[in-house]
């Protein structure tokens, strides 16, 4: 009898809504990055969509034009090439690819056929270079099939060219940029490389400098020491500031150390041969004081939601499981950005990762380098406006008895205006 008493009183120590909220959240994470790897997968089951512009008259001029429409969605089919990428950026197209006129007969000369890609880049994330890939993919088919038909038609030409006859000549249209010379892949890839650093911070300095500050409060009123510092002759608001300032200093501190190491792991991991300088894809001086203003107004905003959670804690224990939902919050706006753009998500996913303070600074550096002052610059003022508000809801419910209790104050009136409550209980 008294195992079960013991039994039940742990589960419903254990079973309560902060400790179920973390686990309802990340649920949520994982099924919305499930969504979106089966989002990959029927994507690549798809034709493409692109233009053609098939200039050749030669030998090998009806492989290509039947070999492209069988594996993908003809846009275009033209010959006008600015036509012809309006056309395929209007129609959500991959790609423009030109088939210059001299294409069979340099392949014929024992010259590789070069075939020119322009690439419609609408987003960096994961699922905005999978069309991209497919194309890719298909061009390298191409590449395949006609080494084949070179070697049935025993075509007199040199061995390492009727392997590989065709070369492609690339350039990508992004955000406004003409990238001469460079795949999405290119780009995408030096973009999550150098955008992946700010991201890291937020979580580290929300996962230890947001922990610190609910747990402290925890650990105070535990200890008995809340009630002590109440009653100094300090004003509640500098209190507040107090608390949050101390653990922004002592986060900035440890996420600093951490990312030295990090930076270091990065760089020997990065493999980029593109210049960005080139493309004039480089942040200025007044770019990286927005990136800084970001993060410091987001770090303020997240101790904030951290301090008015901490109010709640009952104690050290409790205090653990109400840092999750922060940390969630952390993670979310962590993994779209990874897997969309802003600009490629549907209006309700803008709507959410705007509203989600820590997703800002997350993206003003992508921003920043193609010249979107707006989203950055927008996003600064919302947080801003969001940590004044949160600071004031911290400092309210300091100056009131829930700062103590950790729960709403009881409506004792309630019982005086119905006197059935006070006789038989509520």
């Amino acid at each position: 009898m008294s195992l079960g008493i013991i039994i039940k009183k742990e589960i419903k120590e254990l079973l309560t809504p902060g400790t179920i909220l973390p686990i309802v959240v990340l649920s949520i994470v994982f099924g919305s990055m499930g969504n979106m790897i089966g989002g990959i997968e029927e994507e690549l089951g798809e034709k493409p969509l692109i233009g053609l512009i098939n200039r050749d008259t030669g030998r090998y001029a009806g492989f290509i034009s039947t070999f492209f429409d069988e594996e993908a969605t003809i846009v275009y089919n033209g010959t006008d090439s600015a036509k012809g990428l309006s056309q395929v950026e209007d129609t959500g197209g991959v790609a423009l690819l030109i088939i210059p006129s001299n294409f069979s007969g340099n392949i014929l000369e024992n010259i590789p056929g070069v075939v020119e890609v322009h690439w419609v880049m609408e987003g960096a994330g994961i699922m905005d270079s999978i069309s991209s890939g497919v194309v890719d993919t298909l061009i390298a088919d191409m590449n395949y099939q006609l080494s084949r038909l070179l070697i049935e038609e025993h075509v007199h030409i040199n061995s390492s060219l009727m392997l590989n006859p065709v070369s492609k000549n690339q350039t990508t249209v992004f955000k406004g940029k003409e990238l001469p010379g460079v795949s999405p892949g290119a780009i995408s890839s030096m973009l999550s490389s150098q955008s992946i650093m700010v991201p890291i911070v937020i979580m580290m300095i929300i996962i230890m400098a947001g922990g610190t500050v609910i747990s402290s409060m925890g650990l105070e009123k535990e200890n008995k020491t809340l009630e002590t510092l109440l009653t100094l002759p300090v004003k509640r608001a500098w209190i507040v500031a107090g608390k949050i300032a101390g653990s922004a200093i002592v986060g900035l501190i440890m996420a600093v150390i951490y990312m030295i190491g990090f930076g270091y792991y990065m760089q020997s991991l990065s493999f980029s041969e593109l210049d960005m300088q080139k493309y004039g894809l480089t942040l200025g001086w007044g770019d990286y004081l927005l990136v800084g203003l970001s993060l410091f107004v987001t770090i303020l905003a997240g101790l904030s939601l951290c301090m008015i959670l901490g109010i709640f804690a009952k104690n050290y224990k409790s205090a653990q499981a109400l840092t999750f939902p922060i940390t969630g919050l952390a993670i979310i706006p962590m993994f779209l950005t990874m897997f969309k753009d802003f600009e490629t998500l549907p209006l309700i996913g803008q709507m959410v990762l705007f509203m989600i303070p820590f997703s800002h600074p997350m993206m003003a550096m992508r921003a920043l380098m193609f010249d979107d002052y707006v989203l950055v610059v927008g996003g600064i003022v919302y947080v801003t406006v969001f940590t004044i508000i949160a600071i004031a809801i911290a400092v309210h419910i300091f100056k009131t008895d829930r700062i103590l209790t950790g729960r709403m104050k009881k409506n004792r009136g309630l019982k005086k205006g119905f006197p059935w409550i006070k006789k038989y209980g509520r």
